[in-house]
């Protein structure tokens, strides 16, 4: 059964404690990454330097303490943690995000489908990522 590295376990512990719960039963479903959940203002500020969040400090859901927001992603065993090429199976992991949030009662919304309509093309940016607490 997969499990989470020192290094995920630590970024998911800066995390609301309901993603923590999503996060910690995802992984027995799909072998995956935490890329992040707090972000400081300097790490808020070089996300969106770099075209990744288009959110400044402090507005968003990652800048909260505890995180409101966390970046995840399916685990690769290859070069790099994840394959950030890979739409589709990105795509397929957040499908699981998803439907154990569902399961589970915990209101969240992913970065390839900000309105929450299921149509994936009508966005005008993906975080494929990116889920956040809907409060």
């Amino acid at each position: 059964m997969p499990v989470f590295s020192t290094k995920s376990k630590e970024k998911l512990a800066t995390a609301d404690p309901r993603l923590q719960r999503l996060f910690n039963e995802v992984i027995h479903y799909f072998d995956c990454v935490i890329l992040c959940g707090n972000r400081t203002k300097a790490e808020q500020d070089a996300a969106v330097e770099a075209g990744n969040s288009k959110t400044p400090f402090p507005q968003s859901k990652h800048n909260s303490d505890p995180s409101k927001a966390v970046d995840a992603g399916p685990f690769e065993r290859k070069e790099a943690p994840i394959d950030w090429k890979d739409r589709e199976r990105l795509t397929l992991f957040a499908g699981v995000v998803l439907a154990v949030s569902e399961i589970r009662g915990i209101h969240i919304r992913w970065g390839g489908d900000w309105d929450g309509d299921t149509e994936l093309k009508d966005n005008s940016f993906d975080d494929l990522v990116h889920f956040e607490l809907v409060d």
